[in-house]
């Protein structure tokens, strides 16, 4: 139901493409840089059918039906069908085909765990992901414990949601989404005051008012191309550092305090939908709270995964630091 879950597919498949009936187009079209990874791994990925481009609206129900799958997997909301996509869910049903849900978006912190049990049952692959869910649950833990233990006062966070040099202010999470990992470290997303959902747009007042204590933005493969932060696949931390400065100096975000102490930082935008959010997560702990977190090594983790988990290791940049000379 959205081809960027290849990604959390190759993390509990060894030969992900090879159980590919048919996919949305979105992967292609909107981080070329990861479906390129996975073509050079598996060039079968070419001949996978594309049953929609980039949106709900786009999937076509009879070209998902016409690929003859034995199984649906569908997103909590994003570019493809969700459980509010009644009429998919009541033709899949009718054609006897099972379906079923997952969710890194909405509530990564509840759901990661249980969406990667589901697809681990339903591929036969349950060794393989309880090895991952170990890793994490333990990783998650340590996060938990340290800042229930800890009563020094949570940052304030900004978190600018793919913006560019040209844009206004600001897109942000809300409650959800990458907000959730915010409070998870220990910090506070100014989003989550102001915005009812997972996601939404700030005012530019509203953020100098609160003048956050830390700024994050996150950027793709493409975001050179864009006047964004790239980051992600065949990117090197030069050129996510570049992006991220640029982003930086505009209106107002060059007027934080976050900006001024240097406190700025770059993710990839798909951790915001990915059970790899682990990475997202002991980046974002050791820059929020360098007191309880300066241990944490994400890029260590994201070689573990690599290693161990991933059928297509990702390779580039999926962390910054803009004045970290380690990145």
């Amino acid at each position: 139901g959205e081809g960027r879950d290849l990604v959390a597919l190759a993390l509990v498949h060894p030969e992900p493409v090879s159980v590919l009936a048919g996919w949305l187009g979105d992967l292609q079209r909107l981080d070329r840089a990861t479906y390129d990874l996975f073509r050079a791994r598996f060039p079968a990925i070419e001949q996978v059918p594309i049953v929609g481009a980039t949106s709900e609206e786009s999937f076509s129900i009879e070209k998902a039906l016409s690929v003859a799958p034995d199984l649906a997997v569908l997103g909590y909301a994003g570019h493809g069908p969700s459980p509010r996509s009644k009429e998919v869910i009541d033709r899949l049903t009718e054609a006897g085909i099972p379906i079923v849900f997952v969710d890194f978006r909405g509530k990564p912190i509840e759901n990661t765990v249980p969406s990667l049990k589901i697809l681990g049952q339903v591929l036969g692959q349950e060794e393989r992901v309880g090895r991952y869910v170990d890793l994490y649950e333990q990783r998650l833990g340590v996060i938990r414990d340290r800042v229930a233990a800890s009563d020094a006062p949570r940052p304030k966070v900004l978190l600018d949601m793919r913006p560019t040099v040209d844009a206004g202010c600001c897109g942000s999470p809300g409650k959800g989404n990458l907000g959730d990992f915010i409070d998870l470290v220990g910090g506070h997303n100014i989003g989550a005051d102001v915005l009812p959902g997972p996601l939404g747009q700030l005012d530019a007042e509203y953020v100098l008012a609160t003048d956050p204590d830390i700024y994050i933005a996150t950027g793709t493969a493409n975001g050179q191309e864009t006047g964004g932060v790239p980051m992600g696949a065949g990117v090197d931390v030069a050129t996510a550092r570049a992006g991220l400065e640029a982003v930086t100096a505009r209106t107002p975000v060059n007027a934080l305090t976050a900006v001024a102490d240097g406190r700025v930082h770059g993710l990839w935008q798909s951790f915001y939908n990915s059970p790899l959010n682990l990475v997202a997560i002991e980046a974002m702990a050791g820059w929020l709270r360098p007191d309880l977190f300066a241990d944490l090594d994400p890029t260590a983790t994201l070689d573990r995964i690599n290693h161990d988990f991933l059928a297509v290791p990702l390779d580039g940049v999926y962390a910054v630091s803009l004045n970290d000379p380690a990145g």
